[in-house]
């Protein structure tokens, strides 16, 4: 996912995309855990994106 892309969702959609990676993360995790994951790197590249997110969305609430 692009910053660009995340800059055009509004607050209650990037609220909803942050939980929805977060539950994607526990299940890489999980899944990761019991050996069942074939490409571990996906799991780093789910924590970038929640941190994009999390950017975008503090960024918003210092300009309120």
């Amino acid at each position: 996912m692009k910053a660009k892309e995340i800059k055009e969702m509004t607050n209650d959609e990037l609220v909803q995309k942050l939980a929805s990676l977060k539950e994607e993360l526990f299940n890489l995790r999980f899944r990761h855990a019991t050996g069942q994951l074939e490409n571990p790197n996906v799991i780093s590249g789910v924590k970038k994106d929640i941190a994009r997110v999390k950017t975008i969305i503090r960024e918003r609430e210092l300009k309120a």
